[in-house]
């Protein structure tokens, strides 16, 4: 009887331990490093996008924030930005001096000005983003297995609010 507990003791000490599966918590946090890594490893790509249209991430964060011919109000746009009222307006000081944007009074209320692109800006926020969305080599060398696995699962991550 010892020796079958013996060896019952012997045959349990020797399986591999049983994994426990990370909290959900842990899992999102080492999932967002490795998207955080990969997103910082392929920066040079999109500083040569920026740098050929001679934009700088700020530029192209304004120039995706103003959609449609109605235009925003600095207030909104320096809201979005996370950034005061005089850090806006030298952004889009920048994207008009270029021609890209555009301010204009609101016809409701002219003391209000509105920040709108120009035809020139949305030609330019588009051909950026064109250039933008070409898959890094990193991508391009992935099995069309695991990039369907990445795609489903980002998926289902939810999309940001639209903007107001």
């Amino acid at each position: 009887m010892v020796e079958l507990e013996s060896a019952r003791a012997v045959a349990y000490a020797a399986r591999p331990m049983a994994r426990r599966r990370p909290s959900t918590q842990a899992l999102a946090a080492r999932t967002w490093r490795r998207l955080f890594g990969f997103f910082m490893s392929t920066r040079a790509q999109r500083d040569a996008v920026l740098k050929r249209h001679a934009l700088t991430p700020n530029d192209i964060r304004a120039l995706t924030s103003l959609t449609g011919r109605e235009g925003r109000t600095m207030r909104s746009l320096a809201e979005e930005w996370g950034c005061d009222a005089s850090n806006a307006t030298w952004i889009v000081d920048r994207l008009e001096r270029r021609g890209l944007a555009e301010r204009r009074a609101d016809a409701s209320d002219r003391r209000v000005k509105l920040v709108a692109l120009t035809r020139s800006g949305a030609e330019l926020r588009s051909r950026v983003m064109r250039e933008m969305s070409e898959p890094p080599r990193e991508l391009l060398s992935a099995s069309p297995e695991k990039l369907a696995a990445l795609h489903a699962a980002l998926a289902d991550l939810t999309t940001p609010a639209p903007r107001k």
